[in-house]
């Protein structure tokens, strides 16, 4: 028998055989990474899980609100914040609002769970073709997720948590809710957040009442606020309000006519005035105190209501006081020139703006403006977009017939706003020469200060000179040599020799340079005399009068040298007011105090002890609105020592006295003017039975006022236009009887 021979494996069956074996090695290397991929990332997962905040918190979630102030009426005055933010319910966002952000910003926003997966899919696909991140996939939960818990890096990590947060975010809370939070979360340019705030700034009105072009406006600049601003970028703000219409019409929301119309028309901008222009030294220094007993982050965060005692009419009264007195005085030292021209300085005369016009021109209102065009008969100058013209009689003043004899394009003007016709201001020409003027009122009884101005603008100096400028007071210190000296035993009808005399190497001199003799003190202190003053401060002594001032609240330190009575020491106006103020309240004195009461967005009052900013001691509520009060009236002189002042203080304001220019009011009042050497200050501190108010004008530097300008003519002016409302307000006063 042949042996059988076995015939060899094919070579395909090997082949096969070494290609599955292969395969096999594949997958399973394949599994081990897939795993090792789906561990890495489930890790990854459970860390970002763990990193991510309770979402559960957003049920108690208060966005950081303004704090509002309000004056004695009720009047908003002003506000601040660290985001200014209204925060409004779901049905205070109109419907065309709500439906012009979903269009734009996330059009599947009613149906997805958080993550839009086709949109996500079409931007990686985007992103992978352009090899850039130049597409977003980001519904408004993912905005929200962002906005409210995470950082704008752009990392996988954080793509993961906002992914997961806003899943979390669809499960607890209902769409509405959820597009509440976003509306009032959403920064919208300029320092303001939400659509509530969004729409005040921009159309001055109620997110509610915004028509469909304002809508669209607001629904569009989300995607970049700064990028497409209608203040700063007008034409790409048009644009992408176009692109929002558009979305809107494409989702059938609108109609092919509305939307046309709402294209055609402007941006339509009604800017809301900068909160604290009316008042703002006045609400700066109730931020501070504020600061000082709540903490910042409360005071800017937790949307206070803060019910101060400034009077808005009368601060306005204020306002208008200090500015037309500095233009009178301006106007009597006649054209100093000196103007800031931009020509000169290289600078783009295009790109200029003042800071004076991130406020809207209104009637009356001092403005500084660029000049634009010159020549012998007219002036055109710029403020900010609008336009000022300027004809010969508005330049009169300054002595010159053409205005080409002193004005250049490029000078920066100082202009008094009268009317607008056709859209083109006519205005007056001022001059601002840096002369600064403050003012300061207050309730005799309670201390509350009705009426602030700490400079002649804000926007050019911050510096508060009713509060912190200690300025010497010449011859407003007299009063109280002359309360020691009542006190001491003097009456009005006292005499006195004003006749040359020394003290040692000092000898005093009357401003008129002559003396009157034998006069009666009421005389003496009617016309401001100095020798007499100095005799009754020698008489009582300087101790004795430095100890007066002090009793009546001044804090400075005063040398106890005999020239300290004509006023050579350096007091702030608010204490001066404070101090004058104890004359007609019988000579009770109180600390002037800004705040009646503060409270939280609901109305509570502010009931937590907190610690102030400035690491000061804890504040109650009644710490907060008495604050800066003096918490009750303390007695420093007696009734019959304020009554006799008063009848002094009378003497100054009646026909023959240094400020008989007040006699015209035809009203109980009485004051006393302040003088320095070299004119250096200018004061007049005065009251009526109801209110106290002081005035000070000077330069900042010192700089001599000019010849003749005495408190009597510089400041009594300013005075006399407040206290001329003042006294309207209170007819019929008239002060108490001198006691015997």
């Amino acid at each position: 028998m042949t042996p059988s021979v076995q015939s060899p494996r094919p070579a395909t069956n090997r082949r096969s055989h070494e290609q599955q074996r292969r395969l096999r090695r594949a997958v399973l290397i394949m599994l081990c990474v897939l795993a090792a991929l789906f561990g890495s990332l489930g890790g990854q997962v459970l860390i970002d899980s763990v990193d991510l905040p309770e979402v559960a918190e957003l049920e108690h979630y208060k966005p950081s609100t303004i704090t509002d102030l309000y004056d004695v009426h009720g009047e908003r005055i002003g506000s601040f914040a660290l985001e200014r933010r209204i925060a409004v319910g779901y049905d205070d966002f109109a419907p065309i609002l709500r439906d012009a952000v979903i269009a734009i910003e996330d059009k599947g926003f009613e149906s997805h769970f958080g993550v839009n997966v086709f949109r996500v899919m079409g931007a990686a696909y985007h992103d992978l073709r352009s090899k850039g991140r130049a597409q977003g996939a980001s519904t408004l939960t993912m905005q929200l997720a962002r906005n409210l818990f995470l950082s704008d890096e752009r990392t996988a990590g954080r793509k993961l948590q906002e992914t997961l947060l806003s899943i979390q975010i669809e499960r607890t809370f209902t769409k509405q809710q959820i597009f509440t939070m976003y509306g009032n979360q959403i920064y919208l340019g300029h320092g303001v957040y939400g659509f509530e705030a969004g729409a005040e700034f921009y159309f001055s009105k109620h997110a509610r009442e915004l028509a469909l072009a304002e809508a669209a406006l607001l629904a569009g600049l989300p995607k970049g606020p700064e990028e497409f601003s209608p203040t700063m970028h007008p034409e790409r703000a048009l644009r992408r309000r176009n692109q929002v219409l558009s979305a809107l019409l494409a989702d059938r929301r609108i109609s092919a006519g509305e939307a046309e119309a709402a294209a055609a028309a402007p941006l339509g901008l009604h800017l809301q005035t900068p909160p604290n222009t009316e008042a703002p030294w006045f609400v700066e220094t109730v931020r501070q105190q504020l600061e000082r007993q709540l903490g910042v982050e409360i005071v800017h965060a937790a949307g206070l209501r803060v019910y101060t005692t400034l009077d808005m009419a009368l601060q306005r009264t204020a306002n208008r006081a200090v500015l037309d007195g500095l233009a009178a005085y301006e106007r009597r030292q006649g054209w100093r020139g000196h103007l800031v021209n931009l020509r000169a300085e290289h600078a783009d005369l295009e790109s200029f703006r003042h800071p004076d016009w991130a406020v809207q021109p209104v009637d009356g209102a001092y403005v500084h403006a660029l000049v634009t065009d010159v020549s012998a008969a007219g002036v055109h100058a710029r403020i900010g977009s609008a336009i000022a013209a300027l004809a010969a009689g508005d330049w009169q003043w300054t002595g010159f017939r053409g205005a080409n004899e002193f004005l250049h394009v490029g000078d920066v003007i100082y202009l008094r706003l009268r009317s607008a016709t056709g859209g083109v201001w006519q205005a007056d020409l001022e001059e601002d020469t840096g002369a600064q003027g403050s003012l300061l009122a207050m309730d005799n009884v309670t201390g509350d200060v009705l009426a602030m101005v700490g400079g002649r603008d804000f926007a050019l100096s911050q510096y508060n000179r009713a509060i912190d400028a200690e300025r010497q007071v010449g011859s407003s210190f007299k009063p109280y040599v002359y309360t020691a000296a009542v006190e001491a035993g003097a009456t009005p009808e006292q005499t006195i020799l004003d006749a040359p005399t020394s003290f040692g190497s000092y000898t005093p001199r009357d401003y008129e340079g002559n003396t009157l003799g034998e006069i009666t003190l009421e005389k003496a202190f009617a016309d401001s005399r100095n020798i007499p003053a100095v005799k009754l401060a020698a008489a009582v002594g300087m101790p004795k009068v430095a100890a007066t001032a002090h009793r009546f609240g001044v804090s400075s330190k005063i040398p106890e040298y005999l020239p300290i009575a004509l006023g050579a020491v350096e007091i702030t106006l608010k204490e001066q007011v404070a101090a004058y103020s104890v004359f007609p309240n019988d000579g009770m004195r109180v600390t002037p105090r800004l705040i009646r009461k503060v409270t939280d967005a609901d109305g509570l009052p502010v009931g937590t002890a907190t610690r102030g900013g400035d690491g000061g001691s804890a504040q109650s509520p009644a710490g907060v609105a008495a604050g800066s009060a003096a918490g009750g009236a303390i007695a420093v002189t007696t009734p019959r020592t304020a009554r006799t002042m008063v009848r002094f203080l009378r003497a100054v304001t009646a026909p023959g006295g240094t400020a008989a220019d007040a006699s015209s009011l035809d009203h109980a009042v009485a004051g006393k003017t302040g003088t320095t050497s070299s004119y250096t200050d200018a004061w007049f501190l005065g009251f009526s039975p109801s209110i106290t108010c002081g005035v000070w004008v000077g330069y900042d530097n010192r700089t001599p006022l000019g010849d003749g300008e005495t408190g009597g003519r510089t400041a009594l002016p300013l005075w006399m236009a407040f206290m001329r409302v003042v006294d309207a307000q209170h007819p019929g006063e008239s002060f108490p009887a001198p006691l015997p």
